[in-house]
């Protein structure tokens, strides 16, 4: 384990609560079900306040650095583990690239989970793509359609969900949004424990909508 990769991981575990634990482990429920997925019980603010020290104590991380730590952290099943490598990476959006999004798509198909697909989708690829330049923002938006026409109905819902932040900011695509919405909506629900993550992402951004940008109207036909 790298230098910086031991002090996140004692930082969460001195951090941690049994109580904590089984709180998360309840409040996630059937979610959990089959991902092996442990807790230490550390709160999120404790995750946040550990990236920020790490990035404090080991000033001039390169890209490889952050991209290599975000997946020595994701590498072992931990919840705080692997939320810390999503604030990292947030942390460091100034250094991403479009090629990055190969390493946070392996990210997005092992969480499973909402607590961790969403701020990865929202917080991290959304903030990335609105970040590049109008070439390698093509590369994206040819990512974020391969996403949604995926399978993993998580990968959806992470296309889907990723525009959230750049919408409220008055930014965004909205017609990638519609593009990528109609086709999962043009499709029979998906069933089993998976089945509602997909079109429960498109709610979701509607409803934000809503409220802060009205002047956006999804095809009524469509929802």
């Amino acid at each position: 384990m790298s230098d910086a990769g031991d002090f996140i991981d004692s930082s969460l575990q001195r951090e941690g609560d049994w109580y904590r634990a089984e709180a998360a482990q309840a409040r996630l429920g059937s979610e959990l079900q089959g991902s092996g997925l442990r807790f230490y019980g550390a709160s999120v603010g404790a995750v946040r306040g550990t990236v920020r020290d790490v990035l404090r104590r080991y000033r001039g991380l390169s890209h490889d650095d952050v991209t290599a730590l975000s997946s020595e952290l994701w590498s072992v099943p931990v919840f705080e583990r692997r939320l810390a490598a999503v604030v990292l990476l947030q942390s460091s959006l100034g250094l991403l690239t479009n090629s990055d999004l190969t390493r946070i798509e392996g990210f997005v198909r092992q969480a499973r989970l909402r607590a961790l697909v969403d701020p990865l989708a929202v917080e991290v690829v959304g903030p990335l793509i609105e970040g590049l330049d109008t070439l390698g923002r093509v590369r994206a938006d040819g990512v974020l359609d391969r996403w949604v026409r995926e399978p993993d109905a998580w990968l959806r819902r992470a296309a889907l969900l990723s525009p959230l932040l750049a919408f409220g900011a008055g930014a965004g695509d909205w017609d990638g949004f519609v593009r990528r919405a109609r086709a999962v909506l043009a499709e029979p629900p998906e069933q089993g424990r998976d089945g509602a993550v997909v079109r429960e992402a498109i709610s979701r951004v509607l409803q934000d909508l809503a409220t802060k940008r009205p002047e956006l109207q999804f095809p009524s036909a469509d929802v």
